[in-house]
């Protein structure tokens, strides 16, 4: 970074965080958990006039389940909160289990369920299986509250459609429908981040299958989906043929086509 060093802003309330957000709108780069921002900023990729940290909110530090059954994810809690959460490890085995997978412990006791979502990182663990279990994102701002799918949330590589006023404050999931599993295939050390992720979970009406880590966005093809669970090593070869993958250090398009292909099918397999 060059130049003097960003204001930084530490509101103690929701309200105060959202009166400042809508004032300096995206002048002020919102600090959650600060594992991805920090990276960043010491690579000289980010040079923000202004920090808003959540770091005093405690309002958005919270798991609790809702009088409707759904998990109720504060943003500011952090992955170890939902890895160890006993709410979600009885109800949401899978939810706990993706965000054990996540880096290292000391990574997962600092980094946030809000900033991992808005950081909008493709080759981050809990996009695809936050999509794939339905959950949907609360933003509020002074003008009021909005849900999204994580599908409307994420719109490209580290761009979301959340607002120059809004915060993200909430995750919500509902109720489990059914089974749902989680694979995350690494293609270099244990601790690395995901070259495939998928999620696959039975929903009220439909199976559900979201690629994660491959794409600009977590790749989902309900039509595909619709042929259901025998048709494991088929839907397998579509989505392979069907999502454009991308290439990077942790493998190039071709290895990830064929990575999706076995990975979608082995998911099923162990959902069935």
């Amino acid at each position: 970074m060059t130049g003097a060093d960003p204001d930084w802003l530490a509101p103690a309330t929701l309200d105060e965080a959202l009166s400042m957000r809508a004032e300096r709108g995206a002048a002020a780069t919102v600090l959650a958990g600060g594992t991805f921002l920090g990276i960043l900023m010491n690579q000289g990729f980010l040079a923000p006039d202004a920090l808003l940290s959540l770091g005093r909110v405690r309002e958005l530090d919270f798991i609790e389940v809702a009088e409707s059954g759904e998990l109720r994810i504060g943003a500011m809690a952090s992955h170890r909160d939902v890895e160890r959460s006993a709410i979600v490890r009885e109800g949401w085995p899978v939810l706990a289990y993706a965000f054990s997978l996540v880096a290292s412990p000391r990574v997962r006791n600092q980094a946030t369920v809000g900033g991992v979502l808005a950081d909008a990182d493709y080759a981050s663990d809990p996009p695809a299986v936050l999509a794939a279990l339905e959950a949907r994102v609360v933003l509020r701002s002074p003008r009021g509250e909005r849900g999204v799918s994580v599908g409307e949330l994420i719109l490209g590589f580290y761009e979301t459609c959340i607002e120059p006023d809004e915060l993200l404050v909430e995750v919500r999931v509902p109720p489990p429908a059914g089974r749902a599993v989680y694979r995350k295939f690494r293609s270099r050390s244990r601790e690395d981040r995901p070259c495939v992720a998928v999620a696959a979970a039975e929903g009220p009406e439909r199976l559900r299958v979201v690629v994660g880590a491959v794409a600009r966005t977590p790749q989902e093809f309900p039509d595909v989906c619709a042929l259901g669970h025998a048709a494991q090593e088929e839907i397998g070869r579509r989505y392979a043929e069907r999502i454009e993958p991308m290439s990077d250090s942790r493998g190039s398009a071709a290895y990830r086509r064929r990575v999706i292909a076995v990975e979608v099918r082995r998911a099923l397999e162990a959902l069935a």
